[in-house]
């Protein structure tokens, strides 16, 4: 299936890995973790073949199925159904015999006569590739993943960047890849939605590699953990599922720490020996031997793993505005025939929290777009109040430019601040040196969120435009972002599927999509986020 063999991956003069070996072969469920920045999206980068290591080798057997973070389709124009039946490459085919059942309606007869053959041949092709079974079997896969019959039909430029990404897990899922490599599959997904996913896995007998800070699904699923080591640039190798693996890296940690602390404690008196030797002539020969039998002996020891640096996230203290610094009214959303929303009314005063729940695809991402004026309403207004400063947070990240360097980014954002103070910023959420110049197109999903929250910390805003900040984080990262979110005093507008992240954030408000009700937020919306 995969095997790698002494992979080292540099990035910039960073070395993210090296000597790096491993193999993943049929039934290999693996769960990739460490930390945001140790280089797990990157690693699976270049299995899936988008990119290539600096030194070692990677062969593949079989077909890949690849979900990155942040997938993008290549034609907009596609249709859905389409898009996911080509993992088999029965799309194209099930489009031929559409446009010619509609051109046998016709009353030239040429054209009917055309249309007839046309179709003859295409479904004979369909059949002999069993294309009905596999069409029942991709929308069975869709209605899973929360892809309805309506959807199936619209263009995938219609959609919201949470649809195409389930679009192309669906893809993914029905492809019949001999691997699969997915990052982080469950962004996106509602509760019943993730179960279905988790049982899909444990019963899908390829290899798979799987990142994820889902634990209960690394937990059901996988059967080999890889532990990506930022610190000792390895990945460590644990042969069993996730309550083993953690249990034994704990073990192995503790080990770790036994074996430096009795290294160093016989080192630091054969340094204190030699000391004492090397001030008389004629013991310095014997002084040296003792320094490096010292230096040999903390050499050859595995370093301890340190503990993970978390990016210090505090949002900005508010700009001083109105007492009501955004309004909207009579907003309407539609693609084509199909209406996302209308007639919905908002006020956002200083200093409030308002959480935007709905079901996938009500139109959430749709309004804080609005909001923050990237996309604009078929009908109504949205009046900026006295003084408004808005910090947009976009679950897909475009208010990011990948082609610009992380500190070009972090400069655009503030232009205010001077080279020195960008990089003290970056610093803080965990750029530094070389991290500074590499283009934001090669960040993880975890290191493009901490650069977009840096770029909010720098805003000044007093009203923030959340959708999906803890997405792609790492637990201890998505603490502080939780740690943030409490203290910040300027207005929230939240859409999140984490209902830990709107707990702390202590919502006074919530607006329900796609029907725009107001109410005033109480626990019992805490269990529909989590189904929604």
């Amino acid at each position: 299936m995969i095997a790698v063999q002494d992979l080292e991956i540099q990035i910039g003069a960073r070395t993210l890995m090296s000597g790096v070996n491993f193999r993943v072969q049929k039934g290999d469920k693996v769960g990739l973790v460490g930390r945001n920045g140790a280089g797990k999206t990157t690693l699976t980068k270049i299995l899936a073949g988008d990119g290539q290591p600096t030194l070692g080798t990677v062969s593949v057997h079989g077909q890949i199925g690849y979900l990155p973070q942040d997938p993008r389709s290549s034609d907009p124009k596609e249709l859905v159904r389409t898009r996911i039946l080509n993992a088999r490459g029965l799309g194209d085919i099930a489009e031929r015999m559409a446009k010619a059942t509609v051109d046998m309606a016709s009353e030239d007869p040429r054209v009917h006569e055309a249309a007839m053959k046309k179709y003859a041949r295409a479904e004979e092709e369909f059949n002999s590739a069993g294309g009905y079974a596999a069409e029942a079997e991709a929308a069975s896969i869709a209605y899973n993943l929360g892809i309805g019959e309506q959807t199936l039909s619209q263009e995938i430029g219609t959609l919201s960047g949470g649809q195409r990404r389930r679009i192309e897990l669906a893809r993914i899922l029905f492809s019949n890849a001999q691997t699969m490599l997915l990052d982080e599959p469950t962004n996106h997904l509602d509760a019943d939605r993730v179960v279905w996913l988790r049982n899909f896995l444990k019963n899908y007998s390829g290899g798979l590699i799987v990142i994820s800070h889902d634990v209960d699904l690394v937990e059901e699923t996988v059967n080999r953990v890889f532990y990506l080591d930022a610190n000792r640039q390895v990945i460590d190798i644990y042969n069993m599922g996730w309550k083993n693996y953690l249990k034994q890296r704990e073990a192995d940690e503790e080990r770790r720490k036994r074996e430096r602390a009795g290294a160093e404690k016989k080192a630091a008196v054969l340094q204190l020996q030699a000391a004492k030797f090397g001030a008389k002539a004629t013991k310095a020969a014997a002084a040296h031997q003792m320094q490096r039998r010292a230096e040999k002996l903390l050499s050859g020891l595995d370093a301890v793993r340190e503990q993970d640096r978390v990016a210090k996230i505090k949002f900005p203290d508010p700009a001083p505005c109105g007492k009501t610094p955004l309004m909207a009214s009579n907003l309407s959303k539609s693609y084509g025939s199909l209406e996302i929303f209308t007639a919905v009314d908002l006020a956002i005063d200083r200093g409030s929290k308002v959480v935007v729940i709905g079901l996938n695809g009500a139109g959430k991402t749709t309004l804080l777009r609005m909001l923050a004026g990237v996309d604009k309403p078929d009908t109504g207004n949205i009046e900026p109040g006295h003084g408004l400063k808005i910090g947009y947070f976009a679950q897909e990240h475009e208010t990011l430019d990948v082609n610009k360097t992380v500190l070009q980014n972090m400069q655009y954002a503030a232009p205010q601040l001077n080279d020195t103070d960008c990089r003290k910023v970056l610093g803080s959420f965990l750029f530094s040196g070389d991290d500074v110049s590499k283009p934001a197109g090669v960040l993880s999903g975890g290191e493009k969120t901490r650069l977009a929250l840096a770029a909010l910390v720098v805003s000044s805003a007093n009203v923030l435009l959340l959708d999906e900040p803890t997405n792609n984080l790492d637990p201890a990262s998505r603490e502080e972002i939780l740690r943030a979110l409490a203290t910040f005093t300027g207005a929230v507008v939240l859409v999140s599927h984490d209902v830990g992240a709107v707990e702390a954030l202590n919502p006074e408000r919530v607006l329900i999509l796609p029907d725009g009700v107001e109410d005033h937020w109480n626990q019992g919306y805490a269990d529909l986020i989590s189904l929604s």
